[in-house]
């Protein structure tokens, strides 16, 4: 199960990324719950699909592209959710994640339920 959950994981993540590199907001949005939250340090708090499209529709209309993970760890929290942490970097900016909360969904599928980042530059 554990390793089942990990694989759902770097799924789910990968066409998270690949829906941003395609400048697809709405394909974002879509891995995350609908009622889900997003803290990015320093933009602010985004609670709902809706302002968290939003927020990675800003970020593509200004140019920003080519995200991309740096050394990702994967934790099993229980039996339907799991923790990402890792760095990032894009073509303008870079951070680290603290806190992505993927949890299973009836479907089979990971969505992201918590979504805490930060831009260092």
């Amino acid at each position: 199960m554990t390793t089942d959950l990990k694989a759902a994981v770097i799924k789910a993540s990968e066409k998270w990324k690949t829906a941003f590199n395609s400048g697809d907001a709405v394909g974002c949005a879509a891995c995350y719950e609908t009622d889900a939250v997003m803290v990015a340090k320093p933009f602010g708090a985004f609670a709902g699909r809706t302002e968290i499209q939003s927020f990675w529709q800003n970020l593509i209309n200004d140019g920003f592209t080519g995200v991309d993970y740096i050394n990702p760890e994967i934790m099993v929290q229980d039996e339907k959710s799991v923790l990402l942490i890792s760095g990032w970097k894009m073509n303008k900016a870079h951070g680290v994640i603290t806190r992505e909360l993927w949890v299973l969904q009836a479907d089979g599928t990971m969505a992201l339920r918590e979504d805490h980042f930060e831009a260092q530059g």
